[in-house]
């Protein structure tokens, strides 16, 4: 069963979930603003969070930008009016993992919960991955270079992830947009603007130390180890 948080101002949206999520035994709680929201997931553990991105007062990518700028890496399907390439990639932006557009298919909204929480416990569960003088650790979601701590979205994590269990090795750009996206990215250079935050995460804050992150262009992207060595 997944603890998921709705954060929607439309009572019939929140009444057609709970009808067909609460009978599949899943636990359900909701908020009607922003702020209140972020009380909820301050006070209790979720698994996902259903995130309404047009809600009165504080919009659903203020609320999204907050919870990620306080550290909470559960992951956040948020439901957008206007299937613009600009609002999904606002979304994606402010930290959001996933989205879809009203009106959806309930089914598709629970196919997609799940893949966001799998993909989440497969995140926390793995031992310390190091390449180099890169680390991950993703039980406590944290990664370092040289022993410093480096900041990254949730996205960035999500990358680097199969990089660093690639490594030295290649991933091509189709098994990273299959793990973010489920191989249908929002737009054809998402992945590309991702890996620009990722790079300048991991190489251009350490200035003194040569480059990791190496694209091989048209086909992927691949760690190489501090020294240079391939």
């Amino acid at each position: 069963a997944m603890q998921i948080l709705i954060i929607e101002d439309n009572p019939d949206i929140v009444a057609n979930l709970y009808e067909y999520f609460e009978p599949l035994g899943h636990d359900l709680d909701n908020a009607r603003t922003g702020p209140g929201g972020l009380a909820r997931v301050a006070q209790q553990r979720f698994d996902v969070i259903i995130l309404d991105g047009m809600l009165p007062g504080l919009d659903g990518l203020d609320v999204c930008r907050q919870l990620r700028e306080e550290q909470c890496n559960v992951p956040i399907l948020m439901l957008t009016a206007r299937d613009t390439v600009l609002d999904k990639v606002k979304g994606l932006q402010a930290g959001a993992d996933d989205y879809l557009v009203k009106p959806f298919s309930l089914i598709e909204l629970e196919a997609r919960l799940h893949a966001l929480v799998r993909r989440a416990g497969a995140l926390r569960t793995d031992q310390i991955l190091r390449f180099g003088d890169l680390e991950f650790d993703p039980g406590i979601v944290e990664a370092r270079r040289a022993g410093r701590p480096i900041e990254l979205t949730p996205f960035g994590y999500k990358i680097l992830l199969p990089l660093l269990r690639a490594a030295p090795n290649l991933v091509t750009r189709e098994e990273l947009e299959q793990e973010l996206w489920n191989g249908e990215p929002p737009m054809s250079d998402a992945l590309r603007s991702h890996i620009h935050a990722l790079r300048q995460a991991i190489d251009k804050a350490f200035p003194d130390s040569l480059p990791m992150l190496v694209t091989v262009p048209g086909i992927g992207y691949r760690l190489v180890d501090h020294d240079g060595a391939q």
